[in-house]
């Protein structure tokens, strides 16, 4: 274990990691959304072995970067995809889950999660994934919700239920129940401990791989070689004369009210303060309202520089929360909320970017 400097370390590397890489999401999305959930499950594990670190506090940071990642991934839905019908239902399954969340934070209870389950993510990735090789406007619109009835039937209800509702740990399950041995036990003790069911368990994944090969030989011919950047030109591809869903667009305040409001009202949740929804409303709006001066103000200048664009927006609402704070008389982490502005401020500018990019196109598509 290291010193208070060591621990202190990487702390920030973990909390730069999980903060930068969701950026990376909107051009290289499938690699740097797994790339979020690995650093998401391993973050405690490398506290653990690594620092002697009191992990308490960092709960409230762990909370908020997850929302962070899943709201870029969600703009970044803005910003690429072509098929209107899974734009739209990305969007709902985004808004339900979002608040499902809110709503575990106001009343704790863990059932709200299996019933507002985080389909968006896998549906998020099962699309990537799909636009690697192919052209996602080849999907129709029953095979878009037929995908994400599955995602949200067969794999996240199972899921979310042996997480939230049986509150099973994955790992204490496959050492104690399934290799019969106990939660301390390391890995390779414990496969070999029934090497049976190891055998059995390597024979299962090969049979799950080769079930993929044997679907993707089945798949329809791939429009353009594997690619991981979206911005990597492809060629044009002609597609069955279908026609597209319309896309359903909110009047821009009202959806960043909505989803800067969530957002604000499930930090304030993990900031652990009683804070009456009106107030919540209020701070968003006031927050939206400066965001659209300073914006209007930049692009009369001329100034179109998204990273500039951050740094006043960070300014202007760091001010503005610590002085709607000290108004309301409130008792919080200044730090903590710094951060949480700091995250609803990325937030903000990447909305204002991908939807104006969206709105900008000639079909909305």
């Amino acid at each position: 274990m290291g010193g208070d400097g060591f621990d202190q370390a990487v702390l920030l590397v973990v909390l730069a990691l999980r903060f930068g890489i969701p950026l990376l999401i909107p051009r290289f999305p499938l690699p740097a959304i797994v790339a979020c959930l690995v650093i998401d499950a391993a973050d405690q594990t490398i506290f653990q072995q690594l620092t002697d670190l009191n992990l308490d506090g960092y709960q409230n940071y762990d909370k908020a970067l997850d929302i962070f990642y899943l709201t870029v991934a969600f703009l970044a839905v803005y910003r690429n995809w072509t098929n209107t019908t899974a734009i739209n239902v990305a969007r709902f399954l985004w808004y339900y889950r979002l608040i499902g969340v809110w709503l575990f934070e106001v009343f704790q209870e863990r059932w709200l999660l299996f019933v507002f389950p985080n389909t968006f993510e896998y549906f998020f990735i099962a699309y990537v994934a799909i636009e690697t090789q192919w052209d996602p406007r080849r999907l129709t619109r029953n095979a878009v919700v037929g995908l994400a009835a599955f995602i949200w039937i067969v794999i996240k209800l199972p899921q979310e239920w042996w997480i939230h509702i049986a509150q099973n740990d994955f790992t204490d399950f496959m050492k104690v129940d399934i290799f019969g041995t106990t939660p301390t036990t390391s890995w390779a003790d414990a496969i070999t401990n029934r090497p049976v069911v190891s055998i059995a368990l390597v024979l299962a994944i090969a049979g799950v791989a080769a079930l993929a090969m044997w679907a993707l030989r089945r798949a329809p011919a791939k429009d353009w070689s594997f690619r991981v950047d979206v911005d990597t030109p492809t060629p044009t591809v002609d597609l069955p004369d279908r026609a597209q869903a319309p896309l359903w667009l909110a009047p821009p305040f009202a959806e960043k009210l909505l989803l800067v409001g969530l957002l604000a009202a499930i930090f304030t949740s993990v900031l652990n303060l009683d804070t009456p929804v009106l107030r919540i409303v209020i701070g968003t709006s006031l927050i939206i309202i400066a965001t659209v001066g300073v914006s209007t103000l930049l692009a009369r200048r001329s100034i179109t520089s998204t990273a500039l664009q951050f740094v006043v927006l960070a300014a202007v609402n760091s001010a503005l929360i610590a002085t709607y704070a000290a108004l309301l008389g409130a008792t919080l982490n200044r730090g903590l909320a710094l951060f949480f502005g700091l995250l609803l401020t990325m937030v903000i500018v990447l909305y204002d970017r991908y939807l104006s990019e969206r709105i900008a196109q000639p079909t909305n598509a």
